[in-house]
């Protein structure tokens, strides 16, 4: 299982960029000065990793059959190797880094806050024609301010509620009739009385970085996280609170199984059936699919309740990007490879198709490949399904340069309230006063 491959809610490189590098930010002032340089020739580099550099390395030879002069070069630099390698390049103006990079939706602002000039303004290259090929809110977040354009958007996973729908069925609950995640509680309480398994899982210690995803999926069926649009700390809003809330109730109520650990140990818990839902991003559904391939037919996939009444049950939780930095000198033919592998549908089929990357391309889920039965999931068209989501969807998220503070703050009041017993208000407040502290941002009223 290569969790890392997709996985961009990491610690590490994002904490070193928010954390100590404002002396180092300075330098990126001094960067070299990119160009467009030959549109039709040159060498260019790619940093990503594992699967996306596979499947991109792939496309090249398509790719040469229309610009024959270029030589791409697409490096797998690991995650979450990757966002130390592009911090360092940055941190010292620029050198060594490469052409074409692969930036998680929470990396993005970070560099961008922090080292400004090291990604290219791709409205200069053309961008800005593809406005209304991606998702509004996807759209916005790489390019908040409507004029410059940061990266494109790639991978698009919106939240997921995946489930044994034999397991629902032997507790005698109707997983359509869940419209809110109260009502996923008291479905919880049935199937626990009748078949003994627990509703969903949770990193009660946060032994991973990423062990608050399922809070984070709450906030955003609300249309908030940890910021707001201004950069406000919202991680003790009423939205935060409700959401962490819902969490206690379960894990009071004996539903929630603890998974630290890290993937092996999720995996784990998927074969031996410890748990009737999977709260997870598009992406997962293949891991689950590669976990127990005997169980086709025995599971389901919706999107997830809403969180209140009438609310909504779509979000986007997670994106990838492909950026060009702003000190390449070969900026034209860089672009001429990040528009072929992101708006080009066969390209985003074919990745698709050979590594579960769900696009951000709108008019890639045109394909019949999206709109097929899926045999493992009950029949249900599974691309249909996270189109709908997609395609709904448009809200867009701060993540700031402090998303990593974020998240260690809030995994750690999490952890407090599942553990201990902690009341959510409190912990959420002490988080939020403990990142105003360290970032010197206001906390939302």
């Amino acid at each position: 299982m290569n969790m890392s491959r997709r996985r961009v809610l990491g610690l590490g490189g994002a904490l070193a960029v928010s954390a100590g590098l404002s002396g180092l930010a300075a330098c990126s002032s001094e960067a070299r000065v990119g160009s467009a340089g030959d549109p039709a020739k040159g060498d260019i580099t790619v940093w990503s990793w594992a699967g996306p550099a596979a499947e991109m390395r792939a496309l090249v030879p398509k790719f040469n059959e229309l610009y024959p002069g270029i030589k791409v070069t697409v490096q797998d630099i690991g995650n979450p190797a990757i966002w130390d390698k592009i911090t360092t390049s940055m941190a010292a103006g620029g050198a060594g880094l490469a052409d074409v990079l692969h930036i998680g939706v929470d990396y993005l602002p970070a560099y961008t806050d922090r080292f400004p000039g090291q990604l290219a303004d791709l409205s200069a290259l053309g961008a800005g024609k593809y406005r209304t090929a991606f998702p509004e809110g996807l759209w916005r977040t790489v390019s908040p301010k409507g004029s410059r354009i940061d990266a494109l958007p790639w991978e698009a996973n919106s939240g997921g509620f995946y489930y044994r729908a034999d397991v629902f069925e032997d507790a005698g609950v109707d997983v359509a009739a869940l419209e809110t995640w109260d009502d996923a509680i008291e479905a919880g309480l049935k199937i626990k009385e009748k078949t003994g398994k627990h509703l969903l899982g949770i990193d009660k210690p946060a032994s991973q970085q990423d062990s608050a995803n399922f809070f984070q999926l709450l906030l955003q069926l609300q249309g908030s996280t940890y910021f707001n649009l201004d950069g406000e700390i919202m991680v003790s809003s009423p939205e935060a609170v409700r959401a962490m809330t819902l969490i206690k109730r379960m894990n009071d109520a004996g539903l929630v199984n603890d998974i630290s650990g890290g993937m092996n140990v999720l995996i784990s818990s998927i074969k031996s059936g410890t748990a009737a839902v999977l709260p997870w991003p598009t992406w997962f559904g293949d891991e689950i699919e590669e976990a127990v391939p005997g169980e086709a037919g025995l599971w389901g996939v919706r999107l997830p309740p809403a969180v209140r009444p009438g609310g909504t049950n779509v979000a986007t939780v997670n994106s990838t990007h492909l950026a060009i930095s702003g000190t390449s000198h070969q900026q034209a033919a860089a672009w001429n490879f990040v528009e072929f592998v992101l708006t080009r549908p066969q390209s985003q089929v074919e990745i698709y198709k050979n590594k579960g990357i769900a696009p951000a391309l709108l008019a890639a889920y045109e394909d019949p490949f999206f709109h097929q039965p899926s045999t493992f999931f009950s029949g249900q068209k599974k691309g249909e399904i996270f189109y709908e989501a997609l395609s709904t969807d448009s809200q867009a998220f701060n993540y700031t340069s402090d998303y990593a503070r974020a998240l260690k703050a809030v995994t750690d009041a999490q952890t407090r309230v599942l553990l201990r017993g902690a009341d959510p208000a409190t912990e959420l407040r002490r988080a939020a006063d403990q990142l105003a502290a360290q970032t010197a941002r206001k906390v939302a009223q």
